[in-house]
């Protein structure tokens, strides 16, 4: 159950995984196979049957067209596990500016598609900090383990 805690904080791993790019900041990324709108109904999936929550979905190109603007896909998804976040955020309020977990479909003028997402290391190392908040060490390498396989199944 621990492993579930700590997984609604983290949407992904620490770049171990082939195919993973992460670029020193906590920031991982990862091209898919798929198109932008195929990514997403896969991220999606793979959240939901791992038992989290699917909270949002933001569309930036679709404001950026309410705006009178273009640009490719990117689209925000918002989801946690709402059992194991809320005693965290009951311990610290502030936590909800940086969580739940995001995942950004996105699509490059070039047309490939990729998936962005804050890595465990850097939620776990530096957004609990910042709220005070000290998560066991294997927090994150459980979570690492768990989202990694959402990430996966979403980009192939």
């Amino acid at each position: 159950m621990r492993q579930l805690i700590f997984a609604s904080f983290a949407i992904a791993f620490l770049g171990g995984s082939a195919g993973n790019a992460q670029t020193g900041n906590g920031l991982n990324t990862r091209e898919s196979a798929n198109s932008a709108a195929a990514t997403i109904e896969k991220l999606e999936t793979a959240i939901k049957s791992r038992g989290l929550k699917l909270f949002e979905r933001i569309d930036h190109a679709a404001a950026a067209a309410e705006a009178g603007m273009k640009m490719p896909p990117a689209t925000v998804i918002i989801f946690g596990n709402p059992k194991a976040g809320t005693p965290n955020f009951l311990k610290s309020p502030t936590l909800a500016i940086d969580l739940p977990l995001k995942a950004l479909v996105w699509q490059d003028q070039g047309g490939k598609t990729f998936v962005s997402w804050n890595s465990g290391g850097y939620v776990i190392g530096t957004i609990f900090p910042r709220h005070g908040l000290n998560p066991p060490d294997a927090a994150g390498a459980e979570q690492e383990n768990l989202l990694a396989s959402i990430a996966a199944d979403a980009v192939k």
